[in-house]
This record gives C-alpha cells, sequence and structure tokens, in this order.
C-alpha cells in the first residue's frame, strides 16, 4: 500500500485555492450542523413519546442515530482535515476514524435495507410481521455485523492511506490482491447488494400498486360494497360508487423510496471512487486528488443531513411531534397546545356514493 507522507501537505495545500478551501469548510459546517441537530430531534422524539414507538419509527430512529453519530465522530476531523490539509491525529486515530465510518455507514445501510424488505412484505405478501420487539432485535443483530465487517480497519488491515492525500483516512491504490479483496467485499456488503435488493423491493411494490390501482378503478361498486358489507355499516342490496384517496396506501412507501433516492445518489459516486482509487495509480496520484476526494466526501456526508428534513417534509406524525417538541427548549417560541394544532384531514375520510356514507 502507498502511503504519503505529512510533510508533503504544503504541497497539497498550494494545489487547494483558499476560495475553494473556505467554501469545502463551510458547507461541511452546514451539513455537520444539520446533521446533528436534525438527527438529535428525531431521536429525543422516539425516546420520549410511546405512541412514536412503532417498529418503522423505531428503525428510523436507528438510522437517525447513526447519522448523528457519524456527524459527532467523522464529521469534525474531516472539516479539520479540509481546512488544515493535513491530518494532524496520528495513525492510530486514522484507522479508529476509518473503522468508524464504515461502521456508522454499513449500519445505515443494514437500517434502509430492513425497512425496504418490511414495506415489501406488507404492500407486495400481505405480511406485517415486524413488531417493535423484532425490530429491537434485528438492529442489535446488524449492529453486530456492521461492527465484524469493520473492525479490520481498526487494526490496519488493511492498512489505508493516511492524509493527506484525501480529508480523512480512505481507500488508496495497492496491488496487494488481499487488500483489494477486503475492499471489494466491502463495497458489495455496503452498496451493491443492497442496492439490489431494495431497487428488487421497489420494483415489485410499484408493481402491485399500479395493479391494485388497475383493479380498484376497473370494479369500485364491488370494492366499496365488499368492503361495506365486511363492515356492516351498509346494506348489500344498496347500490353505490366509492371514492377512494389511493395516498394513503402509497405515502408511507413513497417516503421509503426517497429516502432510497438519496441514498444512491449520494453513495454511488463514493463507492465508485473507491473502487477507481483502489485500481488506478494515475487517479490516485493526480494533484487533483484531494479536491476530488473532499467533493465525494461531501457528497456522502450530505445523506446525514437530508434524512431528519425528508422525516420532517413527508411523516405528519414527525413533524407535530416536532412542533411539540421545540418549545420545550426554545422558550422564545409561542407556546400552543397539541389540541390546537389537531383537525380533521378530509384526504383521511373515505365516502361512497352521495350520501357520503363513512368507510
Amino acid at each position: 500500500t502507498l502511503r504519503c507522507d505529512t510533510s508533503l501537505s504544503s504541497f497539497f495545500f498550494l494545489r487547494v485555492s483558499l476560495p475553494l478551501q473556505v467554501f469545502f469548510s463551510l458547507v461541511m459546517v452546514v451539513i455537520l450542523l444539520v446533521a446533528l441537530a436534525g438527527n438529535v430531534v428525531v431521536c429525543l422524539m422516539v425516546y420520549q413519546r410511546s405512541a412514536m414507538r412503532s417498529a418503522i419509527n423505531i428503525l428510523l430512529a436507528s438510522l437517525a442515530f447513526t447519522d448523528m453519530m457519524l456527524a459527532i465522530l467523522n464529521m469534525p476531523f474531516a472539516l479539520v482535515t479540509v481546512m488544515t490539509t493535513s491530518w494532524i491525529f496520528g495513525d492510530v486515530f486514522c484507522r479508529i476514524s476509518a473503522m468508524l465510518f464504515w461502521f456508522f455507514v454499513i449500519e445505515g445501510v443494514a437500517i434502509l435495507l430492513i425497512i425496504s424488505i418490511d414495506r415489501f412484505l406488507i404492500i407486495v405478501q400481505k405480511q406485517d410481521k415486524l413488531s417493535p420487539q423484532r425490530a429491537k432485535l434485528l438492529i442489535m443483530v446488524t449492529w453486530g455485523l456492521s461492527f465484524v465487517f469493520s473492525f479490520p480497519l481498526a487494526v490496519g488491515f488493511p492498512p489505508l492511506q493516511t492524509p493527506p492525500r484525501a480529508p480523512q483516512c480512505v481507500f488508496g491504490y495497492s496491488t496487494d490482491p488481499w487488500y483489494r479483496t477486503y475492499m471489494l467485499i466491502l463495497m458489495l456488503i455496503f452498496f451493491f447488494i443492497p442496492f439490489l435488493v431494495m431497487l428488487y423491493t421497489f420494483m415489485g411494490i410499484l408493481n402491485t400498486i399500479r395493479h391494485n390501482t388497475i383493479r380498484i378503478y376497473s370494479h369500485p361498486d364491488s370494492m366499496c360494497l365488499s368492503q361495506a358489507s365486511k363492515l356492516g355499516l351498509l346494506s348489500a342490496q344498496r347500490p353505490f360508487q366509492m371514492n377512494i384517496d389511493m395516498s394513503f396506501k402509497t405515502r408511507a412507501f413513497t417516503t421509503i423510496l426517497i429516502l432510497f433516492s438519496v441514498f444512491t445518489m449520494c453513495w454511488a459516486p463514493f463507492t465508485a471512487y473507491c473502487l477507481v482509487t483502489a485500481f488506478s495509480a494515475g487517479f490516485y496520484h493526480k494533484d487533483s486528488f484531494f479536491q476530488t476526494s473532499t467533493w465525494f466526501l461531501w457528497l456522502c456526508y450530505l445523506k446525514s443531513a437530508f434524512n431528519p428534513l425528508i422525516y420532517y417534509w413527508r411523516i405528519k406524525k414527525f413533524r407535530d411531534a416536532c412542533l411539540d417538541l421545540l418549545p420545550k427548549y426554545f422558550t422564545f417560541l409561542p407556546q400552543l397546545s397539541g389540541n390546537t394544532k389537531r383537525r380533521i384531514q378530509p384526504s383521511a375520510v373515505y365516502v361512497c356514493g352521495e350520501h357520503r356514507s363513512v368507510v
């Protein structure tokens, strides 16, 4: 494995213009603050509110926790390295930092994979088997597996390139077959296998939703009559038509699909960057490698800041809980009771025919 002495930091500093260095630093500060504050709020909401501790919310809180720990234990050191263009924390902490980085990254991907499979089982297979207890058990298992796959980095296997060639410890160019094998295994576990599995689940879910939509709109009378007869609310001989809002079936899935899209956009370039770095000496030894590494690192950290914003935008329970939680910690905000913000949403009421009989 090739290593560069830290005395070369001044050389790479000359390759990073001051405006670009300031830009990288400011962007990483914003990402760090948003990722830290947003994910802390998500974890607090699930921890403090028993009503929020459903299986899916526990998984989302675990995902927020991994993003929060990534922001606390990795982003500040990468920020300092971007600002100084030299790694000042030593070789030992370099290995530990790399282990923590991949540990939280693999755990976050595993949680997103579990959520995607759970949506597939519910929508396609009509099986809702994930209870809060099982969710907690799966979280413990994934934490253990993530540690097993990332721990070799902490003991120097394989040895990673120490900055300043990159803003943090990354995979560098090497001809060692064990080095490349470990890196390929890590890429498969972290990106390629979860991406293919999640893509398959989402395609199956989309296909099921499309068939259900066609069936409902092709036979609205029989569908509404069947549902009303089961509920005992309407007579089986009474004709009516049903107006169904399909958004309640697809909104939760759409949220997970957005999380998957953000994961793909943020981590696919970083995965390609790691592969090219390990197998291409020319790419690794380019003078612009530090800037390129910073761009890709900035992009992958962006996912940790996007996730809590997506929760707030897409999940009403998180949004309401966040609005209730903020006045407790920010006294300058107006104190509003929870009851004043609750109202009936017409989109959540499904009616049949002209008499608007509630189903």
